[in-house]
């Protein structure tokens, strides 16, 4: 595997630096998204919050406007807490990088990030797999790790009948991830070949590239669906390759049956300026903007009654929008649009009145980013 990764790794921009800082941000954002998605968020956000304290002194607007389109905002508020928790600790790393060396590249961003397990662990939104990543990959440390990548290859190279998220199952590939990481420990990784702009920053690494070539298989050879066994650096080991079992497992269990919601937003513009609002906080997506809006139990919706429950007043015309779609986790949203117009001012409550430029600052949810991207220009095309 250290072989295999040394010669197939990725050339992402995270593996460039052992900032562990670096590291941390993209671990964060690759949970439950793409690599290709994560990529240009990163690249943004280390461009605009390039240390810890940076990340520390952010305001709430700029780190959800930052993580926009990424979604859980949980995760970027719990990594704004952890960073500002590091700053109160007043750790500081040494003066200065060593020769060569970027301070990004060295790790010195001024505040020092913990080097501990069980350090890392206790910051906020940090779990086991996050905590074990961060100590693995920044400091070639023989933690273990275990995401979904790790999983499925673990279990068919194993083949582990049972399902991963049951207890007896699950610690049994903590093991199995733990004596891995460990015996990795004590070979030496060879040189990465894939790309020059690797940073390793020290000799040993095969617990690092151990780690990440778990990852590595299972998102690139060892995948879900139609996984390329035949080009498999492990398939000689593989357990479900030999009983023919490959597609069975990982054995997760029945997924949850999804879960249709719809909302129906209403969008009020007056002379070049559009009604929004701000969710509270302890909400899903909170602090994000978007249109006002209400959820639509029933079989029948009635826009205008909506409309003056929101407001508090009913408007004079609706004329409907395009429908957006889009899903939540196990939830698929349909959001029913209309444009409305009022005869007098709704009341304060409903929102705030903001000018397209002051809404491109402002970070939306998903699904009112694609309407506001439509409604505003299609409104104001016909003004």
């Amino acid at each position: 595997m250290l072989g295999w990764f040394a010669a197939n790794a990725r050339d992402l921009p995270w593996r460039r630096t052992r900032d562990p800082y670096a590291i941390w941000v993209s671990e964060i954002m690759l949970q439950q998204t793409q690599v290709k998605t994560v990529i240009p968020y990163w690249n943004h956000w280390m461009r605009e919050l390039p240390t810890i304290e940076a990340a520390a002194k952010a305001s709430p607007g700029k780190i959800h406007k930052l993580w926009e389109g990424l979604g859980y905002y949980t995760r970027v508020r719990n990594l704004q807490k952890a960073a500002q928790q590091i700053v109160k600790s007043g750790k500081r790393n040494p003066p200065s990088p060593r020769s060569g060396e970027t301070e990004a590249e060295s790790g010195n961003s001024g505040c020092q990030f913990p080097e501990q397990f069980e350090e890392i662990l206790a910051l906020p939104g940090i779990g086991r797999y996050t905590a074990g990543a961060i100590c693995s990959i920044a400091f070639n440390q023989a933690v273990p790790i275990l995401d979904g990548n790790v999983i499925r290859v673990l279990t068919r190279i194993f083949s582990m009948a049972g399902n991963p998220k049951e207890k007896e199952t699950n610690a049994r590939l903590w093991k199995l991830a733990t004596e891995l990481v460990s015996f990795a420990k004590t070979q030496r990784a060879p040189s990465l070949k894939t790309f020059a702009n690797f940073a390793p920053l020290r000799e040993d690494n095969s617990c690092s590239f151990l780690n990440q070539s778990l990852m590595e298989l299972g998102a690139l050879v060892c995948t879900p669906r139609n996984p390329q066994c035949g080009i498999c650096p492990a398939r000689k080991l593989c357990i479900a390759i030999r009983e023919n079992r490959v597609d069975q497992l990982p054995n997760l269990g029945r997924r949850e049956t999804a879960t249709a919601r719809r909302f129906m937003a209403f969008v009020a513009e007056q002379d070049g300026r559009f009604l929004i609002r701000q969710r509270p906080a302890g909400v899903v997506n909170a602090h994000l903007w978007e249109f006002p809006n209400v959820e639509i139990t029933g079989a029948k919706s009635n826009p205008k009654s909506a409309a003056k429950g929101l407001f508090g007043i009913a408007p004079v015309r609706i004329e409907p929008l395009p429908t957006v779609k889009h899903s939540i986790t196990r939830h698929r949203i349909t959001l029913e649009a209309c444009r409305v117009r009022f005869r007098k001012q709704p009341r304060p409550e409903a929102g705030v009145w903001k000018t397209p430029a002051q809404m491109r600052r402002l970070a939306f949810t998903a699904a009112h980013k694609k309407l506001a991207s439509f409604a505003v220009n299609r409104i104001l095309s016909l003004r």
